[in-house]
């Protein structure tokens, strides 16, 4: 996990040169803070920002090698470096100059922290640059945490806001808010306001205090329709549509819960356990406890004719300007 280099940096807090990489952008922003918060007489408003999507990466190495105006040291950050993946025709806005970039990876300077960020999946490692700066940068990951690892750093991060929760809570948090670990700390900050930041979590202050992410909803969606209950399905439905979720969104996030289910079934006759399952589909293993004891799971062959139906009704949707929230509406209440 991510928390191990955090580690790291307090323990060397000058390093010349930082790569950033990944897509979860909560831990990409709590790093920076880190990094920034850890160099010695560096205040926020002293870092300087640059956008390589916008700035040649020759202004950086200018700034870089500049001495620092009464302070030892300088932090800069920047932004963005597209140039360490691969190339997307016709998007590319700036021509870097990457000879020149070489060049001061080989000799960066003494007296300033250049944090780099990358927030993409993948990196283009055929590339000389991004050898090159894999090789002298501390390079941080910044990869979405998911399943258990997701589950101990909700914990961990409540016992931060002086609250505690315990594993069967801190799934219910996430299957309730979603794996975005943004929201998730900001839920948290708000439980640990609630509770005057001393006490424990329960399921009942969750319910209280925060609202059903979509995919919670798309799954008591899903359930109250495989278990034949037409108005309260309905009414889900409704619900959804006056939030703001339009029926194409709906309709991908169901067929996405059909498949899950589908794929639960298959792993489980093949003997697998919870944990595996999670791990081998991928998905918090609350989820995967949801669907396992589930007492209106479908027959295998019913979920299949509803994700065929799913599929239909997907390209409708799309192909018309019509009513689109009455193509659904219709879906659910057919008996299939």
């Amino acid at each position: 996990m991510v928390s191990a280099a955090w580690k790291e940096i307090g323990k060397n807090p000058e390093q010349p040169i930082y790569l950033l990489t990944g897509t979860e952008l909560y831990l990409l922003q709590q790093t920076l803070s880190k990094i920034i918060t850890g160099t010695p007489g560096i205040e926020q408003q002293d870092v300087m920002y640059f956008d390589l999507e916008e700035t040649s990466v020759d202004r950086v190495i200018e700034e870089a090698d500049t001495l620092p105006f009464l302070q030892d040291r300088k932090v800069i950050v920047a932004k963005n470096a597209s140039f360490l993946k691969a190339k997307e025709r016709g998007k590319e806005k700036i021509e870097h100059p990457i000879d020149q970039l070489e060049a001061w990876l080989e000799n960066p300077s003494p007296t300033a922290t250049v944090i780099f960020t990358a927030p993409y999946e993948k990196l283009d490692t055929r590339k000389k640059i991004t050898k090159m700066m894999t090789s002298k940068a501390v390079i941080i990951e910044a990869n979405k945490l998911t399943g258990s690892d997701l589950t101990v750093w909700v914990q961990q991060n409540a016992t931060s806001f002086g609250i505690s929760m315990d594993r069967e809570v801190a799934d219910y948090l996430v299957e309730t808010t979603g794996e975005n670990m943004m929201q998730l700390s900001k839920e948290l900050e708000k439980i640990a306001a609630f509770l005057e930041e001393s006490g424990k979590v329960t399921k009942e202050v969750i319910d209280s205090l925060v609202p059903r992410s979509p995919e919670t909803e798309i799954f008591r969606l899903t359930d109250t329709y495989f278990s034949g209950n037409r108005a309260q399905t309905l009414a889900v439905y409704h619900d959804l549509l006056r939030s703001g979720e339009e029926p194409i969104a709906m309709t991908s996030l169901i067929a996405g819960q059909v498949r899950l289910m589908l794929h639960v079934g298959t792993l489980k006759r093949k003997g697998y356990h919870q944990q595996q399952i999670a791990s081998t589909l991928n998905v918090h293993p609350y989820r995967v406890k949801l669907v396992m004891n589930n007492r209106n799971s479908p027959s295998e062959q019913r979920l299949l004719r509803v994700l065929d139906k799913l599929a239909s009704i997907d390209l409708k949707l799309k192909s018309t300007s019509g009513n689109r929230e009455r193509v659904l509406e219709l879906f659910f209440m057919e008996k299939l």
